[in-house]
């Protein structure tokens, strides 16, 4: 069931976005802004041979690059300045998220609002240079190891790279703030969509390409269709769930005056722990192969054994897969929700949940619900990201078909239309109040 303000913003007149000044310029910053992004990641690295690493590149792609390079719209293949694109710094923001759970200090800030969420964003920032330094030096080594495409190894090239990539990530954490502050929609969240998107068009291409040829059948074609048609209809479907609590707040007297009690809801989301569940299983479960693939004996001995064993397609890797996608899913959900702190806040507020005792007992209530909703929401993650990679295992479809890069492109989507609406609401009532003041000026 639609919430009330799924309600409202269905109603917005679409006719007035041609009136909403303010709108427009968000978007048409949020345009240029990914424009800029887009055209960062066509620029080489400094110091490479870009057409031997492309050529390299093609043999390992098997691994966590592809997922990688899928994520940033294709600057990894092309090892351009932005291909550590910002994923360090979406790492960092798990690893404080994670942090604050665990440090007192960092709980604490959490607590005193928009002065420490602006102390926690710089920790995440200072975390976000170390990581990118780490990952821009591994990937400055892994460079030189391969044969015709460093120009002029050395210390010298180590040190451009490492500011160059760090430089390159530093720069789209900036624009992802931009975006957020003086755009439309999650910056880092379009960052990552735009990479996607980009490459939508030549793996379409590319598929019906292999159909013309004869490698992929119509029938297999028209089912891929199909099924993203019907993927996409089901995680919208899902991403709207809610199991909304009854939430009572008693009558209460202020002086001589007396407020009637009141009711609301909260909503519980059916998906808590969002995109990072997939993300997080399928970069393990592709590690080994990366590593096989690079090492010096060709992925042999025990690891090229794992890589076989887990490759796409096996048995082991689906459910090794699945296994991954329902532990993060639990395990992230139980870091991003505290129903502890969640009845805490109700009861300072004075409000319950009916027929439950406020304090520890609406906490026991509060988590009993959220596991049983996660235990759907895992399975629909494992269900919407185990399909798509039968059909790229069996159909031998590109990467971007999968149930991952479709939850992120739909997530994101989603949260998009649903800012415009709120800008479109906002701009109506403005205009209301104008018109109200107008007609009691002429009054």
């Amino acid at each position: 069931m639609a919430s009330a303000a799924e309600q409202l913003a269905a109603n917005v007149n679409w006719g007035a976005f041609s009136k909403a000044d303010e709108l427009k310029k968000r978007i048409w910053f949020t345009l240029g802004a990914l424009i800029v992004y887009r055209l960062g990641t066509y620029i080489p690295l400094p110091g490479i041979d870009p057409a031997a690493f492309q050529a390299n590149f093609t043999g390992h792609k098997q691994g966590v690059l592809e997922l990688f390079n899928m994520f940033s719209g294709g600057a990894v293949q092309r090892m351009a300045i932005f291909a550590l694109n910002i994923m360090p710094y979406i790492s960092a923001s798990i690893i404080i998220q994670l942090m604050t759970s665990v440090i007192p200090s960092l709980e604490s800030l959490k607590k005193e609002g928009e002065s420490g969420r602006k102390v926690i964003n710089q920790y995440t920032r200072y975390l976000t240079v170390i990581l990118a330094a780490f990952q821009a030096y591994g990937i400055s080594v892994g460079l030189e190891g391969q044969a015709h495409v460093v120009l002029e190894p050395g210390l010298f090239f180590r040190i451009s790279t490492v500011l160059t990539l760090m430089g390159g990530t530093m720069f789209l954490m900036w624009l992802g703030e931009q975006i957020t502050s003086r755009g439309i929609g999650n910056g880092s969240s379009l960052i990552i969509f735009a990479g996607i998107i980009a490459a939508f068009p030549s793996a379409i291409a590319n598929t019906l390409e292999l159909g013309r040829q004869g490698a992929i059948s119509t029938g297999i074609i028209l089912v891929v269709m199909v099924m993203s048609v019907a993927v996409i209809a089901f995680i919208v479907f899902m991403e709207r769930a809610q199991r909304r609590l009854l939430i009572t707040y008693p009558k209460r007297q202020q002086g001589n005056r007396v407020y009637e009690g009141q009711t609301s809801f909260l909503p519980l989301k059916l998906n808590t722990a969002g995109v990072i569940p997939p993300i997080f299983a399928s970069s393990l479960l592709l590690l080994p192969t990366t590593i096989a693939n690079f090492s010096s004996n060709g992925g042999g001995g025990v690891l090229g054994t794992i890589t076989t064993y887990f490759a796409h397609g096996r048995p082991l890797y689906m459910l090794a897969y699945v296994g991954l996608i329902v532990f993060f899913a639990f395990f992230y959900t139980a870091i991003v929700f505290n129903p502890t702190e969640t009845a805490d806040n109700l009861k300072k507020h004075g409000g319950f949940i009916p027929g439950i005792r406020p304090g520890e007992r609406t906490s026991q209530y509060i988590d009993k619900i959220l596991m049983r909703i996660t235990v759907l929401g895992a399975g629909y993650l494992a269900i919407i990201c185990l399909l798509p990679e039968i059909l790229i295992s069996y159909a031998a479809l590109p990467f971007y078909f999968g149930g991952t890069s479709l939850l992120i492109v739909v997530s994101v989507t989603m949260d998009t239309v649903a800012q415009v609406h709120g800008h479109l609401q906002a701009h109506q009532y403005e205009g209301l109040v104008k018109k109200a003041k107008l007609r009691g000026r002429r009054r």
